[in-house]
This record gives C-alpha cells, sequence and structure tokens, in this order.
C-alpha cells in the first residue's frame, strides 16, 4: 500500500457553536479527563516546540503535569536543548494529539520557569529512581554509551545513605502562558471542527476556522 493511500474517514465527535464556553481551559480539562478516563496511553502527552535564537524549531514529547488559567506545566533540564532555546527565545507550543478519539488541541504562548517551590513539590513526589535521573544525566549532551549512563545511575545510588536526593539547580519547571489555543475535532469528508481562542487585552476572543 502507497502512503498515499492511508486514509480514515473521521466521524466520532462534533463541535456545537452554541456551547463554546467563555475559556479554553475548562474545555481543555473536559477533553483529558476524557481520554484519561477512556485508558488512553500517555494522555497528557505532548509535543513540546521551541525556537533556537536562529529560528530553526525543535520539537520532542514531553508530560504535563498541570494546568491553571495561568497555563500548562512540565518539568525538564534547564540545560537540556530545549532549556538553552527558552531562554534565548521564550516563544513555544504544545500539541496534544488524542487520535482514538479524533482530538487534537494545539496551544501557542511564552514559557518562564515555574517558581522553586513549585519545582520542589514536583520533584520530591517523583519516585527514587526518578529523582536520580534527574541528578546524574546531562541531558542533550554527548555521551560514550549506555553503560556510562547507567552506571552513574548505580554508583549515585550506591552513594546515598537515604533516598533525600535534592533538585539540582538545573532541573525544575516550565508555565507555557498560552495566547492561543485551538481545539479541533476530525469530521467527514475532511470538514473537520477548529475553534481558536486568542487572547487579547487579557480576555480571550474565539472564532471557527476553516479546515
Amino acid at each position: 500500500m502507497e502512503l498515499h493511500d492511508l486514509r480514515i474517514n473521521y466521524g466520532k465527535g462534533e463541535i456545537d457553536d452554541r456551547n463554546l464556553p467563555e475559556s479554553p481551559f475548562g474545555w481543555f480539562g473536559e477533553w483529558l479527563a476524557d481520554a484519561i478516563s477512556k485508558g488512553l496511553p500517555e494522555a497528557n502527552a505532548m509535543v513540546l516546540s521551541t525556537v533556537s535564537d536562529l529560528g530553526k524549531p525543535s520539537s520532542r514529547i514531553v508530560l504535563l503535569k498541570a494546568f491553571d488559567e495561568r497555563g500548562f506545566l512540565f518539568f525538564t533540564n534547564y540545560s537540556s536543548r530545549k532549556g538553552h532555546n527558552i531562554t534565548l527565545n521564550p516563544a513555544g507550543s504544545l500539541l496534544f494529539f488524542w487520535p482514538e478519539l479524533e482530538r487534537q488541541v494545539r496551544v501557542e504562548g511564552i514559557i518562564l520557569k515555574a517558581d522553586p517551590v513549585t519545582s520542589d513539590e514536583y520533584f520530591y513526589s517523583r519516585p527514587l529512581e526518578s529523582r536520580v535521573s534527574a541528578a546524574v544525566s546531562p541531558q542533550s549532551a554527548e555521551v560514550p554509551s549506555r553503560i556510562y549512563l547507567e552506571k552513574m545511575h548505580k554508583d549515585f545510588l550506591e552513594s546515598l545513605k537515604d533516598d533525600k536526593v535534592q533538585r539540582p539547580d538545573n532541573w525544575g519547571g516550565y508555565w507555557l502562558f498560552p495566547e492561543l489555543v485551538e481545539f479541533w475535532q476530525g469530521r467527514r469528508n475532511r470538514l473537520h471542527d477548529r475553534i481558536q481562542y486568542d487572547r487579547s487585552d487579557s480576555e480571550w476572543k474565539r472564532c471557527r476556522l476553516a479546515p
């Protein structure tokens, strides 16, 4: 089969213009809760895209750990490639895709570091070995081998006298503060539903976009 023959005719849902909420966050919460309740794998996974100071985009999957009326929270190594990109250019985007529900949510905005208390609370809630990995991994840096990484992890664990692994200074949270949120629902014949929220003067304006 050729790639151009791969095709799905969507039809599991629709978006009614008469029932659009004022803010995108409650709606996003409903869609995320729906994905979680249906047992979708990694329902909180999202594509995070950042841009370098030279305008080169870079994307990877990260996990959403919280959201509220401010924005969307994730955690990573500040010294990683995405961390460097955010330092030089705070513009970024998120993309959630739930193929089983034929839905996606696209978010664009500005990324800023979370406060230390938020980063501490999440870090110390993680399993011990995850904290160790965050402490020892030089994320995005070149390493000689997998064995090298595993030995670093093993040696660090063996050096611990208890499970008190301090949060590294170069690891913590980021908030993406959205300026645009788009909800996409697959529909038949490629006439998909697209509803866009655009923040202007701290108020959300919404409109329907052509598919």
